[in-house]
């Protein structure tokens, strides 16, 4: 499961730079950004490495 966790935190990380970079998606490039920022203090809550 955690290996699932960081896998969703970099796909969305990585969608949220290509969103910001190379496209004008609105309010999705922040909420990637912030889904992503909720996986990483997820496993740092459940006392796992972060990303």
């Amino acid at each position: 499961m955690g290996n699932l966790l960081y896998i969703i935190a970099v796909i969305l990380i990585i969608g949220w730079l290509v969103g910001f970079v190379g496209y004008n998606a609105g309010g999705l490039i922040h909420i990637l950004l912030v889904i992503a920022v909720i996986v990483v203090l997820l496993r740092v809550i459940q006392g796992r490495r972060p990303i």
